[in-house]
């Protein structure tokens, strides 16, 4: 199979920069200043093109609406300014450092927070997303992470848990309009020009002295509004449906201005996404919003702010298709532990069609004395068979070529992997090293493993599970619900292998 390597950020386009989402932490952290045509080494502030692009590509790439983390760097340092007009960090009295104003923070390079602008927006935006997952901080609504009000106690922790931030006024009963989180979610409505859902907080659920600086003790930790939240404005795909909240304009060009109106949409009316989103292409127009292209239903073409595109309702109800059972006869035949109950048999059938995965012939009927062939679906997943099942689909024409190098049976998948750059567990350099080859693999190994492929050199864990979420290969909203440290059975190859040949098609 041909390997494909996709960008890690969108092109510098003519007039407008072209938002891909990131996948990779380490080559992201690497790649960005360039993707957002920003020099690391010039020591003064990027336009407001370029900033909106770097703030919006680190916040996708953790998972954070881009409107909290833009309204968030407004709020800590104050028209988007890392350097001051000599070239320097900008540190507060408190030690805040930068744009993101970086405070007391353990696990940072505390120069590194001043001298790399995209490292500081990126330490920035992991403490948001920590402060997210947080068990000790109150859930609006489940805490869906596009809802951007459920950001609310995240951004209130951003800044500390104190009294000074209560939703509520303890001692009149009043909305605490002065609290951090009031003035960064005001941003995101001046800026994002969004109309938020002020949250109905009362303050028998707060706790706290006023006198003290002792954090504010939550008695309720799960909201539950009768309101409907606002969704990210970040996440509308190529040939989806929208609808427009107002009457925006709807422009030749992505910005600003009477020369690029070509007409107004009306409030309701539908037009379809043609293309990801771009920033716009006057650099110098500090928008915190970005730019949609759009069709409207006449067959013309322009763009529209995001802040004026919302999600369709559907009106009617979907007919769902009926579709033919599944005949399985062939497959209980020919494998004797084969279930037509079992969650895994769709997936493993696709592999099994296309000569992934192979069963084993060597097992012996207990009651019969004959030998039958298993799937083991439950079996742990080796390293060594990881390997073997993913080249067959990846490398077939290499794996079929490669040579040993030693009278190791797994030398030739391991000298592939070597090949690739995947930082394999075994080696075939002494017999202990070899035998972890057949010790089960972790579910965060086999992510390290296959993004360590897609990019040809290797990441962290870390950084894989990251893909894996962002880009739909797991189901799991974040690394520790993915549970890296769990082993694999035989029976979750399949469904990780097809997930990634989806994720890969489409970046052709």
């Amino acid at each position: 199979m041909k390997k494909i390597f996709k960008p890690l950020l969108g092109a510098i386009a003519i007039g407008a920069i072209t938002l891909s989402i990131n996948n990779d932490n380490n080559v992201f952290a690497k790649d960005i200043a360039t993707a957002c045509d920003y020099d690391t080494a010039s020591n003064v502030n990027p336009d407001y093109a370029t900033t909106n692009c770097l703030l919006t590509e680190t916040a996708l790439n953790y998972n954070v609406p881009p409107e909290i983390v833009k309204a968030i760097a407004e709020g800590e340092s104050g028209n988007w300014r890392h350097f001051d007009n000599n070239g320097k960090t900008i540190v507060t009295a408190d030690n805040g450092i930068g744009l993101m104003q970086i405070t007391n923070q353990v696990g940072y390079n505390e120069e590194r927070l001043k001298s790399d602008l995209v490292y500081n927006i990126e330490s920035g935006v992991k403490i948001l997303d920590k402060m997210f997952d947080r068990s000790d901080l109150p859930k609006i609504n489940g805490g869906d992470r596009d809802d951007l009000e459920s950001w609310y106690f995240a951004i209130m922790a951003y800044n500390g848990t104190k009294p000074v931030n209560s939703p509520i006024e303890q001692s009149t009963g009043e909305r605490n309009v002065k609290a951090y989180q009031e003035k960064i979610l005001g941003f995101v409505e001046k800026y994002e020009l969004i109309d938020l859902q002020e949250l109905p907080f009362t303050s028998d659920t707060f706790q706290y002295d006023s006198n003290s600086r002792d954090n504010i003790k939550f008695l309720e930790m799960n909201y539950n509004f009768d309101l409907p939240l606002t969704k990210s404005k970040y996440s509308f795909e190529k040939s989806q449906k929208v609808s427009a909240t107002a009457n925006p304009a709807f422009r030749s060009r992505p910005t600003t201005g009477d020369d690029s109106k070509k007409g107004t949409l009306t409030k309701g009316e539908v037009v379809t996404i043609t293309g990801p989103f771009v920033y716009d292409e006057v650099a110098t127009k500090k928008n915190h919003f970005v730019w949609y292209p759009v069709k409207r239903s006449d067959g013309s073409e322009g763009y529209v702010a995001s802040s004026y595109l919302d999600y369709v309702e559907s009106t009617s109800t979907p007919v769902t298709p009926v579709e033919p059972k599944p005949d399985y006869s062939s497959y209980i035949k020919q494998y004797a532990d084969f279930s037509t109950t079992a969650w895994w048999k769709d997936d493993m059938i696709w592999a099994i069609d296309r000569g992934y995965i192979q069963g084993d012939s060597t097992i012996r009927n207990a009651k019969t004395n004959k030998l039958e062939t298993h799937l083991l679906p439950n079996k742990q997943l080796t390293e060594a068979h990881f390997l073997t099942i993913f080249f067959r689909y990846a490398e077939k024409d290499a794996l079929a070529n490669v040579k040993s190098t030693s009278s190791w049976g797994n030398s030739n998948v391991y000298n592939l992997a070597k090949k690739y750059n995947m930082p394999v567990v075994a080696s075939e350099k002494t017999k202990a090293s070899r035998a972890l080859a057949e010790q089960g693999i972790k579910r965060g190994k086999l992510a390290q493993l296959m993004v360590s492929y897609y990019y040809g050199k290797a990441v962290s864990e870390d950084t894989a599970i990251q893909f894996f979420i962002k880009n739909g290969l797991t189901t799991q909203p974040s690394i520790k619900e993915f549970k890296p440290n769990d082993i694999l059975t035989r029976a979750h190859i399949s469904a990780f292998i097809q997930r990634y040949e989806s994720f890969v098609e489409k970046q052709k």
